[in-house]
């Protein structure tokens, strides 16, 4: 699978965020973005995600263009802070969360509760998740169901160093299943460990990054 993004603009009530990005991908890579708070990052992966349209250009998948696609590959999401209904315990939020694509079970979801150390907590209340156990339960969103591609914003945020040191190990694991994963981080550490490309957000353009700059 390979996205290309050419040329994409995005202006919101008159200031332009970014302009005239180009991003190649291809399965069985992690790519990187970074960049200062505001400067768009989320914003990219939201255009990508196919949730945000954007202002000029065009997205491609594997050379067709988005407008033409009927049906898009299956994409897990972490977007800024895991929005969960506090009431309910970890595992009743992927239950209801899974009912809306209805293609996994209760072992694929208790698989990915164990993957992300949540095996003893997954009857406790959402209310009282620490952030770091939050975005554990935002990671197994994304891999419960098998996802073609990874779109995690501040992947490492909340996390303690098990729980970064899982979240590589994940990572990892889902790359060498063929899957196309993004992430952006403040840690020049994950970025370093993780990606084998990095793209770098600089005053509404995007290029290539090396990690020794």
């Amino acid at each position: 699978m390979k996205i290309n993004v050419e040329n994409v603009s995005k202006v919101i009530k008159g200031q332009c965020i970014f302009q005239n990005v180009n991003v190649e991908m291809d399965s069985g890579k992690i790519y990187g973005f970074v960049g200062y708070n505001g400067c768009g990052k989320t914003m990219l992966l939201r255009i990508i995600s196919n949730l945000v349209k954007p202002s000029e250009g065009e997205l491609f998948l594997d050379d067709t263009p988005y407008r033409n696609i009927h049906q898009m590959p299956k994409i897990g999401i972490v977007l800024e802070k895991p929005d969960f209904f506090n009431e309910l315990s970890g595992l009743e939020n992927l239950e209801m969360l899974a009912k809306i694509r209805n293609e996994i079970g209760n072992d694929e979801i208790m698989n990915a509760i164990k993957k992300v150390g949540l095996f003893t907590q997954e009857n406790k209340k959402v209310g009282k998740y620490s952030l770091g156990m939050r975005q554990r339960l935002g990671i197994a969103q994304a891999i419960m169901e098998n996802n073609d591609i990874l779109i995690l914003d501040e992947i490492t945020s909340g996390l303690d160093e098990d729980g970064v040191a899982m979240i590589y190990n994940i990572l990892n694991e889902e790359k060498e299943k063929g899957k196309l994963i993004m992430i952006t981080s403040h840690n020049r550490i994950d970025i370093e460990n993780l990606c084998d490309v990095t793209y770098k957000f600089n005053n509404g353009t995007v290029q290539l990054y090396e990690t020794g700059e």
